[in-house]
């Protein structure tokens, strides 16, 4: 099942770096991009076939040291 994310940051630099920290070769199952503009960041993913998934709290994580917040 794919999940999708959108982030909003207080500046484009911002979202740029969220956005290349996201897309760098560290995580290559998880793809983003702007969204609607350059304030926000629409990341999509698959779950984990199975456990547990911690995919959507790591970018919380990662998106909170880039002063971002989850908008939808």
């Amino acid at each position: 099942m794919q999940n999708q994310i959108i982030y909003q940051f207080p500046s484009g630099q911002v979202a740029n770096r969220f956005l290349n920290d996201v897309n760098s070769e560290q995580r290559p199952n998880i793809k983003a991009k702007l969204y609607r503009g350059s304030l926000k960041v629409q990341v999509t993913y698959q779950y984990a076939d199975s456990g547990f998934d911690s995919t959507s709290a790591e970018l919380d994580d990662l998106a909170s040291k880039y002063e971002g917040e989850e908008v939808s």
